[in-house]
């Protein structure tokens, strides 16, 4: 099947470089609603659903291929190739930069850069590592989530948005958990939480991005830290944001970083 109908695939805008916009976990590309506009005054723009999430087809789904985050990083790589000539730029919130950074491996030189917002190489501490949750954290959600996905999905909303002085996003978030399958969201939710890819940090050549907010519970300022400098060519900036979605909560802040290193760079043009 044609991965533009299977995942959802639209492109906006025009410009010499190609930013991929790839959501994060029980979200969808609705989710980059205000940062999108921003971003296509001076960027092509692509936007896709992972499959089991928005648009995508359901019918491609396969238990076995998402068990792991390596499935989603090879329908990634699939929606790049079919984006066009590059450069092309990843802009991946939370789990999606991880899946970008297999990605990477998994195809050299497919994009230019990266961009990672609120990214986590592990959410479970290892060794000197601090992820900001234990193991048994961790198992515990996942009970949960796999027991009761509507519950979860109502108590994780706004702890996950944040942005308190918002709180039509946070209903937009839980309505995004909420539309998705419960059993394809607890196996994304295992995929996600239980990843370790720590050791894949330091083989990240391509220049990226950190971009943190300055309060977030589910990935905290020493994560962004940890990453951008384990990371070859690594840059962070903080996002002055309370929750894990700046993207949502802080799109102009977002808009004018991402520009800012974007702009910093010497990439090639179309």
């Amino acid at each position: 099947m044609d991965i533009r109908l299977r995942n959802n695939v639209h492109s906006l805008g025009e410009g010499d470089l190609t930013l991929i916009l790839a959501h994060g976990y029980g979200c969808d590309q609705n989710m980059w609603r205000l940062l999108a506009p921003e971003l296509q005054r001076r960027f092509r723009i692509v936007l896709f659903d992972y499959m089991g999430s928005g648009g995508s087809d359901l019918s491609q789904y396969d238990a076995e291929r998402y068990a792991t985050l390596d499935g989603y990083a090879d329908d990634l790589i699939a929606v790049a190739r079919a984006a066009g000539a590059g450069p092309l730029v990843l802009v991946g919130h939370s789990v999606s930069a991880m899946v970008g950074l297999i990605a990477d491996q998994r195809a050299p030189g497919l994009f230019a850069a990266h961009v990672m917002i609120g990214p986590s190489p592990s959410y479970i501490n290892r060794g000197d590592y601090v992820g900001g949750f234990e193991r048994a954290d961790i198992d515990e959600l996942l009970t949960t989530l796999e027991g009761n996905y509507l519950g979860w999905a109502g108590d994780m909303a706004p702890v996950i948005m944040g942005a308190p002085d918002q709180p039509e996003l946070t209903d937009e978030l839980r309505n995004s958990f909420c539309r998705t399958d419960p059993q394809i969201a607890a196996r994304f939710a295992r995929a996600t939480f239980l990843a370790n890819n720590l050791a894949d940090l330091p083989r990240l050549t391509a220049p990226a991005l950190v971009l943190q907010s300055t309060d977030d519970f589910i990935a905290p300022v020493s994560v962004g830290e940890y990453t951008s400098r384990t990371v070859a060519n690594g840059t962070l900036r903080l996002v002055e944001n309370i929750g894990h979605c700046p993207h949502l909560s802080a799109p102009k802040a977002c808009a004018r970083e991402i520009e800012a290193f974007l702009g910093s760079l010497s990439l090639p043009k179309r």
